[in-house]
């Protein structure tokens, strides 16, 4: 069995961060772990609270996971703090960890900022040069490419100038600010939409986690990455599809897509 690392956040309602990525990873047919980098009490209306563990603390369970069952992805999610960056940067380095997929959480889709700048700058200058992919939103990609994206056209010039600056491959996704479900693909060898039903859902609660812990799923098992994320995104909508609806809020989806594994 293929071996997942995620590196984010936990979000104790289990609609994002830690619980999405490993419900994704299981539902993929891998084998998830986790190193958790923040604790948060939130739930689908907000977050109401964040404590981060110790940049030590950090490093001490990437050195858990890469000395006993070495992943063969990783994903990296909520990183808050510039310390805990670099940390996570030393270590992915020290043990040249391979299919590195960043969901760079920096910019809600509401445009609300979730990160500080330093921290901003230490994810675009140590983190960005070791991932394989990032997986930026709209709100994100404008900010990463300094310049307004309000067409396709823009999508598409906004990710090649992303590929240029940081070395990496890039997922941005469109959304319904621009086109509903389709992303576009912009590596070095190749530029593509990635295109993808819409799903009527209020619930999307940790798309964004669910996506990209789907993508490094298929990068471990073998994947190239259009065929990646092309699967991540069948995934995606299937979980969308079933509607699941709990909470007050923007409720999770069905990472389980309905299915009872074992009765």
């Amino acid at each position: 069995m293929k071996k997942v690392l995620t590196i984010a956040g936990s979000d104790c309602s289990g609609g994002a961060g830690i619980q999405a990525d490993l419900k994704t990873m299981a539902a993929n047919g891998v084998y998830g772990m986790s190193a958790v980098m923040a604790l948060t009490a939130q739930n689908t209306t907000g977050v109401q609270g964040i404590m981060e563990v110790t940049p030590e603390f950090a490093g001490q369970q990437i050195d858990s996971i890469f000395t006993d069952i070495r992943p063969d992805a990783v994903k990296i999610g909520m990183l808050s703090s510039g310390e805990i960056i670099h940390v996570v940067a030393e270590k992915l380095k020290e043990y040249q960890a391979e299919h590195i997929v960043l969901d760079p959480v920096m910019v809600s889709t509401s445009g609300h900022r979730l990160i500080q700048k330093d921290a901003e700058q230490s994810l675009k200058k140590e983190l960005f040069p070791l991932a394989e992919l990032i997986t930026p939103n709209i709100p994100e990609a404008e900010v990463l490419s300094g310049r307004k994206i309000k067409n396709v056209q823009d999508m598409e010039s906004a990710a090649e100038k992303i590929v240029e600056e940081y070395g990496c491959a890039v997922l941005l996704k469109g959304g319904h600010r621009i086109n509903d479900a389709n992303d576009f693909l912009c590596t070095w060898e190749k530029k593509v939409w990635i295109c993808g039903e819409r799903v009527e859902n209020p619930n999307t609660h940790g798309t964004g986690c669910t996506l990209s812990s789907a993508i490094a799923s298929n990068l471990a098992k073998g994947a190239g990455m259009e065929e990646a994320v092309q699967k991540a995104k069948e995934y995606l909508t299937e979980a969308l599809k079933e509607q699941l609806d709990l909470g007050a809020g923007s409720g999770p989806m069905d990472h389980t897509l309905g299915k009872i594994i074992f009765e």
